[in-house]
């Protein structure tokens, strides 16, 4: 589940940083609820994916340079006697 929480992580990173409403990287620490090393992490992630990340000291957030989209689409189900049982959703 840990890979789960991860990638759960990196679509609300995504989208603070689409909305342009990231804050500071300490309040950006803060409301994912990660170290700011965890941050970094995820930023480099999503640079791996080709997203280019700049931050503004001025609008004090993190933004996208290029024209880039993330999106994260995990189910797990669970199926016991033939009834199906919606565990997870991202």
């Amino acid at each position: 589940m840990k890979n789960l929480k991860n990638l759960e992580r990196l679509q609300q990173l995504h989208n603070l940083i689409l909305k342009e409403n990231t804050g500071t990287p300490k309040d950006l620490s803060e409301l994912l609820r990660i170290n700011k090393q965890s941050v970094h992490s995820l930023m480099n992630e999503l640079k791996e994916y080709e997203a280019t990340i700049s931050y503004s000291n001025r609008r004090k957030t993190f933004y996208y340079r290029n024209n880039f989209d993330l999106k994260v689409s995990v189910s797990v189900d669970v199926i016991t006697n033939n009834e199906e049982t919606k565990m997870f959703r991202i």
